[in-house]
């Protein structure tokens, strides 16, 4: 495993096309391509995570006969295949999921009761052992006096449905005979008579807007169209990987990716049980498949000072954690202050992050998961009452603790798992313990109840309850963690957006030389194989939007001073309901996103804008939502944003918007470069998503997901030109696929100089030696240095290169490696120190290979 390449597969991208990219991606010194879900989905979906059958792949992507056509082109070209596999939930509602049909036809006599986390036993009297469905568009009343649901023939299941819109509910075998002998469906039914056939269905129909008080059944999120399945059933864990394994026995693929696994009951041990079985196929594998174990990655959002457990038996996460820290090391902390005093003064919103999370959590509970966190508090009061404690600790003051409790949860989920015994929960459930038994008024009793009781520390208490309270705190604490964070709290703080990003450390803007050394050397000895990313179908940002909003931190009080000069500007256009904050945060994407190629003005752009303006205002749920969409509001924004990018009204503030993309646009492309680099040279297996090897200027999804120019880049990558060129027309995002190509080409060439050798960190003097990241890998054989400079906006030419000026009297340490130097990026290194400022003409990173 040297490195992937992920592709969005969908209808208009098809296996077929990838099959052209072979020779292309080969060429570039990828190993793998890093495939997104390919089991059939969802009509037209775009990314494949709303699957819908674990029996077939997608026919809009080609089938299993395109899958395998697929793999034999990547194959004839020395290229592998990462699946990505969705084992925590598929998509219900609609027509389309056979499962979820029979579910809701048989109830709990179907096959597939027990795949689905549905709680029959739920108190609800509305739901009375029932499933509850939270499709209707308006109140079950009133969808029946409408006459919106209707009674028709279900021939695919030989029987009837009730039809609602797009969504089919199959009606119980036993009623079926009694609906043929009063005529089928084509007969009259009245009224009262649907509303009693449907009344003695297996579910309950209802309004949509009662789903978080009501479900009684694990959805993804907030997603009532994401059903969460219980992969730790035998049967739905066999049916859920057998393409996938049969796949990778005949050598198809060689590693899977696993979507959300935090979702799961228990992470640890559905790891364990995957990369047992695939342990057990690989011996299987034809002798022309890659050689060694499975590749697995898991998709988890890492808590600052969290580390993927050991035991879980995986090669790491995929890639956030480092997108993280590579981005905070482009920043300079010493901005933060000013930074965050600009943000309060211009919004009026907390200038910590922390604030802010904490009050998006309390919202997101409230609004979102509060039938979720009802059977938390349900579980706990019976495991209260199974230790005489019920007495002591009432229900309002369960609740109130948990409540509490799960807000001051700052990593996605505990460690527990309800086994026998006393358990390990992992730092981050004590530190919120400790953090809400801190604040006024805390329900003491309460909490040291949950904290004994889930732990095992409380003796003798039933293990299936114990279980069944941990798996539900657990499925809690990670979709309130996205929902409330990522897509709430990363909308509503605006300090710098550049990092407010999936998996990101948003507290923090950023991180030193020596913290960045200190994480690589761990990486090396913990996951020397985990996924580096800098970008992602997930992602709000794209890497270079990143890096050039990373160079404002560079000189804050600039930026001040720009920022209100566009206030200024702007006073003529601008409506009075426009909220200042939600201003400034356009004004970062718009510097963050601004095309290379003049093209700023241009439809497209501001119609790629408007898209990410009106999405994150509803993600931030503060003046608009997704819920109650504020459509006043929204018009608001949409009318300052065609004015500000209307030549003919906002002239001198384009101009402005221009002058200062301009400025920093050397810094910016550098530090792409820089995080480009260093994801290709620092312990773990580089991804390139798709398009990236060219500038990646793109927002949030669906942005990130348009269709890439892939003949232009392929075209690029077969002209010739040498470094001193590229550097000069580095617009034209041809230098960046060309750092790429060299150093994805050095890792083929040599892997484990990049996958499990040691990270020094060399010895670095002078002015710039906190702005200089310099270390070295090294084998037996041969060894690695890399040397980037950081933070040199000031004085970075429009050619990408930086005078001895800045450099200064900064001094670099050489190892003796017994051999000579090897340039791959930048200019030569000889001797035993290493003085940057004496080749100033050159691209001002240096990375080479010496053989021993």
């Amino acid at each position: 495993m040297v490195s992937t390449y992920r592709l969005q597969f969908h209808r208009d991208f098809p296996f077929s096309k990838a099959c052209d990219l072979a020779g292309y991606l080969r060429q570039l010194g990828i190993s793998h391509v890093y495939s997104s879900p390919i089991l059939a989905a969802r009509s037209g979906s775009l990314h494949g995570y709303d699957v819908i059958s674990y029996d077939e792949i997608n026919p809009e992507l080609g089938g299993a006969k395109g899958f395998r056509a697929m793999a034999e082109a990547f194959r004839c070209e020395g290229i592998g295949i990462i699946l990505d596999i969705v084992p925590n939930h598929v998509a219900v509602g609609g027509d389309d999921n056979a499962m979820w049909l029979d579910l809701l036809k048989r109830g709990r006599g179907s096959v597939f009761a027990t795949w689905f986390d549905v709680d029959f036993d739920e108190g609800d009297p509305v739901l009375a052992g029932r499933i509850h469905l939270p499709f209707l568009g308006e109140p079950f009343g009133d969808a029946l006096d409408q006459g919106k649901i209707a009674l028709v023939d279900d021939p695919s299941r030989q029987g009837f449905a009730l039809r609602y819109s797009e969504h089919l509910f199959p009606v119980r075998e036993e009623d079926d005979a009694e609906i043929r002998a009063a005529g089928g469906a084509e007969a009259e039914w009245d009224g009262e008579s649907l509303r009693a056939l449907i009344e003695r269905q297996h579910y309950h129909l209802d309004y949509w807007r009662n789903a978080s008080d009501r479900l009684n059944w694990r959805r993804f999120f907030e997603v009532t169209q994401l059903a969460g399945i219980r992969i730790e059933e035998p049967d739905a864990f066999e049916a859920a990987h057998r393409l996938a394994f049969a796949f990778y026995e005949e050598g198809l693929i060689d590693g899977l990716r696993i979507d959300h696994v935090d979702g799961l009951s228990d992470p640890a041990g559905y790891c364990a049980k995957l990369r047992a079985r695939l342990e057990t196929l690989s011996p299987r594998r034809p002798s022309w498949a890659t050689p060694g174990p499975a590749w697995l990655i898991v998709e988890k959002i890492l808590a600052p000072g969290e580390h993927l457990p050991a035991d879980w038996g995986v090669d790491g996460t995929t890639g956030y954690d480092f997108m993280d820290q590579v981005a905070a090391l482009l920043h300079d902390g010493r901005a933060e202050p000013a930074l965050a005093s600009l943000w309060s003064e211009v919004s009026g919103r907390p200038a910590a992050f922390s604030d802010e999370e904490q009050s998006a959590r309390r919202e997101v509970l409230e609004h979102g998961f509060e039938g979720q966190l009802e059977y938390v508090v349900d579980r706990l009061m019976a495991l209260a009452a199974a230790a005489g404690r019920d007495v002591d600790i009432p229900r309002g003051a369960m609740r109130r603790a948990t409540a509490a409790l799960v807000c001051n949860m700052h990593s996605y989920r505990t460690y527990l798992i309800g086994a026998d015994g006393i358990e390990d929960p992992g730092p981050f459930f004590q530190d919120a313990l400790e953090t809400t038994r801190a604040q006024p008024q805390a329900e003491h009793l309460a909490l040291d109840f949950i904290g004994a009781a889930m732990t095992g520390r409380e003796s003798e208490l039933p293990a299936d309850l114990r279980a069944a309270a941990v798996q539900r705190f657990n499925q809690l604490t990670s979709p309130l963690a996205a929902r409330s964070v990522e897509d709430t709290a990363f909308y509503r703080y605006g300090r710098l957006l550049s990092r407010n990003d999936v998996g990101f450390d948003a507290a923090r803007l950023a991180l030193s030389v020596t913290e960045f050394h200190d994480l690589m050397r761990e990486r090396v000895t913990a996951q020397p194989r985990s996924m580096l990313a800098l970008a992602t179908h997930d992602h709000k940002r794209g890497a270079d939007v990143r890096a050039r909003l990373a160079v404002i931190s560079e000189d804050a009080q600039r930026w001040r001073e720009t920022v209100e000069g566009w206030f200024a500007l702007n006073d003529a256009i601008r409506p009075a309901e426009l909220d200042r904050g939600d201003e400034y945060q356009l004004y970062q994407m718009l510097v963050g996103s601004w095309p290379l190629d003049g093209s700023a003005v241009a439809g497209e752009f501001a119609d790629r804008l408007s898209a990410w303006w009106r999405k994150a205002l509803r993600e931030a749920k503060l003046k608009t939502g997704w819920l109650s969409p504020n459509e006043s509001y929204e018009q608001v924004a949409e009318l300052f944003l065609r004015g500000a990018l209307d030549p003919s009204r906002s002239a001198t503030f384009l101009r402005s918007i221009e002058d200062h993309v301009g400025t920093i646009a050397p810094a910016a492309a550098l530090n792409g470069i820089v995080q480009l680099i260093l994801q290709c040279t620092a312990p773990g297996v580089p991804d390139t998503y798709q398009g990236t090897e060219f500038w990646d200027l793109s927002m949030v999804d669906p942005d990130n997901r348009r269709p890439v120019d892939f003949a232009a880049r392929i075209q690029a990558l077969a002209s010739e030109a040498d470094e001193s060129m590229l550097r000069h027309r580095w617009r034209d995002g041809r230098l960046k696929q060309q750092v790429l190509h060299r150093l994805l080409q050095a890792r083929r060439a040599k892997p484990d100089l990049f996958i499990g050798a040691p990270y020094r960190p060399l010895s670095v003097t002078g002015t710039r030696q906190n702005d200089v990241v310099a270390f070295v890998r090294e084998t037996q054989s041969a060894a690695l240095l890399v040397v980037i400079p950081l933070r040199c906006a000031s004085m970075i030419s429009p050619a990408l290169t930086l005078p001895s000026a800045w450099w200064q009297d900064t001094m670099i340490e050489l190892p003796a490696v017994g051999g000579e130097w090897t340039p791959l990026i930048g200019g030569s290194v000889s001797g035993h120190a290493l003085a940057p400022g004496e080749a100033g003409g050159d691209l001002p990173c240096r990375v080479a290979i010496a053989e021993r």
